[in-house]
């Protein structure tokens, strides 16, 4: 009877394994394709972090927070998040005293076709248009960032579950030994027939 049971346990756990298995080898592929997207994606944009005079000129945490990818392509996911938080944004909010391009957009709206047309207006216009272009490229670039996170944490679940996996093949080869040795135990104290004499 326990015999019987440890095989029972020993086989779901095998087929628990085969499950972590799969799941293991679909979270790889997805780790490396979402890392394949955003890799071509980002480099396609040909953009090179800031580096010299252009961390110069920003506040003392944005440099700070750019300088480890000073120089080099923008292909990555941190690299994306730092260029659109400490780079386009700082230069937003310079450009705007902080205003977003919502709050811009709704002082634009709200002038006649006379003010629109004034100079100050034309300026107006154009702050609108800079923080549309830059709210759209930070949008694009922290998607970025979004799907690279996405994908990390793809191949972190997939360690887990061929580390699961792992541990589930050597537990069903226990179960099958402590079976067998069951089994012998069993065979060992049930009960002889005592012979018959005539």
């Amino acid at each position: 009877m326990r015999s019987a049971f440890d095989k029972l346990i020993s086989w779901t756990g095998l087929a628990l394994a085969a499950v972590l298995l799969i799941a293991g080898g679909l979270l790889t592929w997805a780790n490396t394709f979402i890392n394949d997207q955003v890799v071509d994606q980002l480099s396609q944009q040909n953009i090179t972090m800031p580096e010299g005079d252009a961390l110069a000129s920003l506040p003392e945490a944005d440099a700070k927070a750019l300088e480890p990818y000073a120089g080099s392509p923008m292909d990555t996911g941190a690299e994306a998040k730092a260029y659109a938080d400490h780079y386009i944004l700082v230069h937003m909010n310079e450009a705007s005293d902080g205003q977003t391009y919502s709050e811009v957009s709704g002082q634009y709206v709200a002038m006649t076709d006379e003010q629109k047309a004034s100079e100050e207006g034309q300026a107006l216009a154009g702050l609108r248009q800079t923080l549309f272009m830059g709210s759209t490229l930070r949008g694009l670039l922290l998607y970025g960032y979004a799907f690279a996170t996405i994908g990390t944490i793809a191949g972190i679940a997939a360690i887990v579950s061929f580390a699961g996996a792992a541990v589930l093949l050597v537990l069903f080869s226990l179960g099958l030994w402590h079976a067998h040795r069951a089994k012998v135990t069993e065979a060992g104290t049930a009960p002889r027939a005592v012979p018959q004499h005539a």
